[in-house]
């Protein structure tokens, strides 16, 4: 089910009617459901993979609570983490890796053909498997004490508003929500409705009426020139921020409204001063994942030099590769990989100033957002030629702009960004404006109802699943 189908507008009203209404030693009951009826709409089989990683990992934090003995704490660990990232290999990467293999057989003139599966990805397979594991490890650690109810556990790893495609919640975060007794709050259910609101801005009316120009573009760059490139790369910048933060304030607003709280997942990662700042930004509960989860554990900062810059690297293309097991992946996550370690030896040999004038940040965040921009051609293209092609046409064959279905579509879609950046900037700066979120109830309502207006008669509703659907 997505957010922006019209199944999806008839279930989330009755969600939340009928989880009110119901007595508290039910709702958890009922909202897990509802959440296996979200995700089992797109392909029934499939809630079995959720059901089979809850209960591993469910079962494993149990044991591993009652041993005494950390190596047979770890033993259950390890076990807990191969059953859930075997399961992810085998839909996600196993193809990539079985076709790789039969290059390098190729190569070396031996016979033999690895078979591929061709299965269809499970959407937030990535996501709730992350999810899931995070809780094992933290209880592993000690950090957190292991859930005793199944049903309460099975909400954590399956709740529908941040299923497919986060935020990557923390078991520490969301599961004593599910413990506490719910109260309806107007204010608070209005407040998820404007969180809401601004996240179908992002998805429908700046993400869905960029995809076809950047689709255009990149799936046809041979016939397209420099500037139709640039133009579709700098689109593309913002398709993808604003498909996958629209996801995201969705997903938090939706919790909002049934009483619980998300993760920021977005913080303005656009006008980050540097590369490091951006991805604490970008992404936040998946880049704090990386970096509780894997950074760390080899090591962290706490090393020499050539260390800690190995685990950076690492890290990130790690964070590549989760993305899809793809070349193009791998590039991309290398590339900010080597970002990161240039900022850092930066930092090293220069000492950052602290103090910056405006121009100056202006500056840093123009530089960032090209820097972050050109990464984006990577792990939009198709394949790595096609990458390579595109970043050579862009500087070397200027020529007249592609129009896309036309001038005014352009235009407007430059409106809607244009937007979505001054409300970034406002953000950014603490400016005193607020619209949808004043504190006057009738200037909210009356800015509330222009933006859903502004929503419906400048959409596009025909963009269809969200990015991240497909990591």
């Amino acid at each position: 089910m997505l957010f922006n189908s019209l199944h999806f507008l008839g279930f989330f009203p009755a969600v939340c009617i009928l989880f009110r209404i119901l007595p508290q030693r039910y709702r958890n009951l009922f909202l897990l459901t509802a959440s296996y009826y979200f995700y089992m709409s797109w392909k029934p089989v499939y809630g079995l993979l959720i059901l089979f990683s809850s209960f591993v990992t469910w079962i494993a934090s149990i044991y591993i609570d009652k041993q005494s003995e950390r190596k047979a704490k770890k033993k259950i660990l390890v076990i807990s983490l191969i059953a859930n990232f075997a399961v992810l290999f085998v839909f996600k990467d196993a193809d990539f890796f079985s076709t790789l293999i039969n290059q390098i057989l190729g190569f070396a003139s031996i016979r033999m053909q690895l078979p591929s599966m061709e299965l269809l990805l499970p959407i937030g397979i990535s996501f709730y498997t992350l999810q899931v594991t995070a809780y094992v490890i933290d209880v592993y650690r000690g950090e957190i004490q292991p859930e005793r109810s199944f049903l309460r556990y099975a909400l954590f790893a399956a709740f529908f508003p941040q299923l497919v495609a986060g935020p990557i919640e923390r078991a520490k975060n969301l599961l004593p929500q599910f413990h506490r007794e719910y109260r309806y709050d107007g204010k608070v259910f209005f407040d998820g409705i404007k969180i809401m609101a601004w996240g179908y801005f992002m998805k429908l009316c700046i993400a869905d009426r960029l995809a076809p120009y950047v689709d255009a573009v990149f799936n046809n760059y041979q016939i397209h020139n420099g500037a139709s490139l640039l133009l579709g790369t700098f689109f593309f910048t913002f398709q993808i921020f604003c498909d996958f933060a629209g996801y995201s304030l969705i997903a938090l607003g939706t919790a909002k409204c049934l009483g619980f709280d998300l993760t920021l997942n977005f913080k303005r990662p656009y006008l980050s001063p540097d590369i490091k700042t951006f991805w604490r930004r970008w992404h936040c509960s998946l880049s704090s994942w990386f970096a509780d989860y894997v950074y760390i554990p080899l090591g962290g900062n706490r090393c020499t030099l050539y260390r800690h810059l190995f685990n950076l690297f690492i890290t990130f293309v790690i964070s590549g590769l989760w993305h899809g097991a793809n070349w193009t992946f791998l590039i991309w996550g290398a590339y900010h990989g080597l970002l990161i370690i240039f900022y850092v030896l930066k930092n090293r040999l220069l000492p950052e100033i602290k103090a910056h004038s405006p121009f100056q940040t202006i500056i840093s965040v123009f530089f960032t957002l090209i820097i972050v921009m050109f990464g984006w051609i990577f792990f939009r293209a198709n394949d790595v030629e096609g990458a390579f092609s595109i970043v050579k046409k862009i500087f070397t064959e200027p020529g007249m702009l592609y129009r896309g279905n036309g001038i005014p579509d352009i235009i407007l879609a430059l409106f809607c960004i244009g937007l979505l950046m001054f409300k970034e900037i406002k953000d950014e700066m603490a400016w005193n404006i607020h619209l949808i979120h004043n504190k006057n109830e009738v200037i909210s309502v009356i800015s509330l109802s222009l933006l859903i207006s502004f929503i419906i008669l400048s959409a596009n509703f025909s963009g269809g699943a969200f990015i991240y659907f497909q990591f």
